[in-house]
């Protein structure tokens, strides 16, 4: 996706050559046009997968999911990694470790709101090692439920989640792929690769 191509090279930095910070438009200040084409992109690309129910964790895949779920016509849903006073029972729960933060969270879901029926569309904003997005498949399969595909905003093509989430058999489509950090470059896989 070019808009967001641009973006990181314009206003991503990088920390080291497992880390870009992009927290001036996606993950802290967030660039509300580059969400929703976003959003577009992704219901695009998933458009023929009978989408019922879009998926994400709290807090950074929440922009790009929900204008995902408004371009699909679909309610959206957020894992939470804070404990609720609201929600103690009827739940589904993961451990997802992530690599950002380098910290595991415990991931909730009520299951009032993912049912058996349900095609649900995983979207996050970084894609490393593919924990986040395998605890959210985790999470729809407890429900009965199949998943329609994992959407990433940016995946860091060498790090090993996404061939791994290929492997396991899921549907992943990618904005932007990083194939290096080196040198505080960011190098990208080339389009035709993806």
């Amino acid at each position: 996706m070019k808009l967001l191509r641009d973006k990181v090279i314009s206003d991503g930095i990088v920390l080291n050559n497992q880390v870009l910070k992009v927290d001036s438009f996606l993950n802290h200040q967030m660039d509300p046009v580059l969400m929703q084409e976003m959003g577009k992109e992704f219901a695009r690309l998933f458009a023929e997968q009978g989408v019922t129910r879009v998926l994400t964790i709290e807090s950074s895949g929440i922009a790009p999911a929900i204008m995902t779920a408004l371009e699909l016509g679909v309610p959206l849903i957020f894992a939470r990694k804070q404990k609720s006073l609201t929600l103690r029972e009827d739940i589904f729960t993961e451990k997802v470790y992530s690599f950002t933060k380098q910290e595991t969270n415990e991931v909730t879901v009520s299951k009032k709101f993912i049912h058996a029926t349900d095609r649900v569309l995983i979207i996050d904003d970084f894609l490393a090692n593919g924990e986040a997005a395998f605890g959210l498949a985790r999470i729809v399969e407890q429900a009965g439920a199949s998943v329609a595909g994992i959407g990433i905003v940016i995946e860091k093509a060498f790090q090993p989640g996404g061939k791994n989430l290929i492997e396991a058999g899921y549907r992943l489509k990618s904005l932007v792929r990083i194939a290096g950090l080196e040198d505080g470059q960011v190098q990208f896989v080339e389009v035709d690769e993806a």
